[in-house]
């Protein structure tokens, strides 16, 4: 498979989560001037298609520079369920998914296509974006999973402001990325995945370059 780049391209004019900062890049230097071209970049850890770390939720748990090299790449499983506003991802959706395909294995790396990337640019975005159910994470947490991706801004329902599905995940040491894009152009139900987060020290995320091949 040709390389589908799965990552949406920060500039300041990216949409950001509410409350989050706008992100700003800030001209230090240029060529007329110094000889050379640089920029000070400011934004949210959790900007773009970005991974949280498990320390994001978790006072002891995982942070993004102890993440092993080996959890953000490999072999991954991608579940297509068209999803529309404030629509859950449930566990029957994943039981309904693995009686057509074959049981998820322990440790898989599992991503899920909604649909909902398309809304990026409109007002309800961030608010009414579809999640998993509390019984879909503790289901996925059971099957000791790796890594849970979504192309929405967030893996709870928009509407869920106590971030419960987060909270699960990361309490069972399950990686998160959200924000994915370009799912839709993956054909095969299992791909090989590679997911590079900046290894910044005692951080809770990181922006990602994302890709499947």
């Amino acid at each position: 498979m040709k390389p589908v780049d799965l990552t949406l391209t920060i500039s300041s004019s990216i949409p950001n989560f509410p409350g989050s900062p706008k992100p700003q890049f800030i001209l230090w230097s240029d060529i007329k001037n110094n000889g050379y071209n640089l920029e000070l970049l400011f934004f949210s850890s959790h900007i773009g298609t970005h991974i949280d770390a498990p320390y994001h939720f978790i006072k002891n748990g995982l942070k993004i520079h102890q993440i092993p090299l080996d959890r953000l790449m490999g072999k991954a499983i991608l579940i297509k369920l068209k999803k529309t506003k404030n629509e859950s991802i449930t566990k029957l959706d994943i039981i309904l998914f693995e009686k057509k395909n074959g049981k998820i294995p322990t440790n898989s790396t599992v991503f899920f296509f909604t649909g909902w990337q398309k809304n990026l640019s409109k007002n309800n975005y961030f608010t009414e974006n579809p999640g998993l159910t509390i019984s879909a994470a503790k289901y996925l947490a059971l099957k000791k999973v790796n890594l849970v991706g979504i192309d929405s801004p967030s893996i709870d329902l928009g509407k869920d402001e106590s971030y419960n599905v987060h909270n699960i995940l990361s309490k069972n040491n399950i990686l998160i990325v959200e924000n994915l894009s370009n799912l839709n152009k993956i054909l095969s139900k299992e791909f090989s995945f590679t997911i590079l987060p900046l290894k910044i020290k005692d951080a809770t995320g990181s922006p990602v370059r994302a890709v499947a091949s």
